[in-house]
């Protein structure tokens, strides 16, 4: 049964879940995998040359009949391609929503209606929600501090969306990201007035995600206390904040007082190697892929504050089947907890 808010009315999705773009762990595999449960599944290509961005968007698509989601970074410190010409390779693949983070979708937004798409754009205050809408961008997101991977905001998801429903939340969907793996979280967010939940942390632990059995491993044996909100891998993208699972790599920085870029212990080792032979150094933001070798527990291993609620892997329409049962499950809890007002 279809559940029914904004976000699933506007994409044309049977439930507000939404698989977040999480780097390189993302393919085909995985977006056509949630699409096809009924979520929304998500790309990242901002890593990916045009031909190959291309390729896995046309992959999906043979994949699922079912709406899925491409997103791209906009910071120029970490894009390869320039971004008009990576979004004319999106929109040329024909998808069906597209997904703007770490930068201004406004000069973006015509182009991606024009060609068919809805625009989404990830937000850190009510501020930008505002500016967001006014470009004319179809859904907003907002990312809490808690989220894994690269962050954009200071503020909690629990106060930040509140405040942008408040801003905007009468004119377009918004979706909540930040700190939630598990139904009773996509529950608080929509009773914050979000219509939706975009998840990260708990689709690394899919058997779909590109991700190391390392790295995945320790996403699973994690608990809430276990990550760190840092800018140390900033090989690749520097400034950028971003939380991960702590590790001896974060250990051996703190011991040394913080010391900035330059002046970190191990500066220059290598601590693995890409499927193709290139070196990963020990502050490099580079995710751990199936094909890496060496090290990995020494890299970034990207997860938010919720990894604690993620305690086993499976297939991902299977986790989003659980995902919907627990959601309903929350609900009903609810309505059991806080009756009608028998005033009323």
């Amino acid at each position: 049964m279809t559940i029914h808010t904004g976000l699933s009315e506007t994409v044309g999705i049977e439930y507000p879940i939404v698989q977040a773009p999480i780097g390189s762990a993302t393919n085909p595999e995985l977006a056509a995998a949630v699409s096809n449960a009924g979520g929304l599944g998500h790309l990242a290509v901002t890593w990916r040359d045009c031909e190959e961005t291309a390729r896995v968007i046309q992959e999906t698509r043979e994949r699922t009949d079912e709406p899925f989601a491409v997103n791209l970074a906009l910071d120029d410190r970490t894009t390869i391609v320039d971004t008009d010409d990576h979004l004319e390779a999106i929109l040329s693949a024909d998808p069906d929503v597209i997904t703007f983070s770490f930068g201004d979708a406004a000069p973006y937004v015509d182009r991606v209606h024009e060609a068919g798409a809805l625009a989404f754009q990830t937000v850190a205050s009510a501020a930008a929600a505002r500016d967001a809408v006014d470009a004319g961008v179809d859904v907003v997101v907002t990312q809490g501090r808690e989220a894994g991977g690269h962050v954009q905001s200071e503020v909690a998801t629990m106060a930040l969306v509140p405040r942008v429903v408040d801003a905007v939340g009468d004119e377009v969907p918004i979706v909540a990201a930040g700190g939630i793996a598990d139904g009773r979280g996509i529950a608080a967010a929509l009773a914050l007035g979000a219509d939706g939940a975009w998840l990260g942390t708990r689709f690394v632990a899919t058997e779909e995600a590109g991700i190391h059995e390392t790295y995945q491993n320790r996403v699973l044996e994690s608990d809430e206390t276990d990550t760190q909100y840092t800018t140390v891998y900033d090989k690749g993208w520097p400034g950028m904040p971003h939380r991960v699972l702590e590790n001896d790599t974060l250990e051996r920085w703190e011991i040394s007082g913080n010391p900035s870029p330059g002046n970190r212990p191990g500066e220059d080792d290598v601590v693995a190697t890409t499927g193709t032979g290139e070196p990963i150094e020990r502050y490099d933001e580079a995710l751990a892929t199936p094909d890496v070798d060496g090290d990995v527990e020494e890299m970034a291993l990207y997860a938010g504050q919720c990894t604690g609620l993620v305690e086993k892997s499976g297939p991902a329409n299977e986790v989003l089947e659980a995902l919907v049962a627990e959601l309903r499950e929350a609900v009903a809890g609810l309505e059991t907890r806080v009756p009608p007002d028998p005033r009323s």
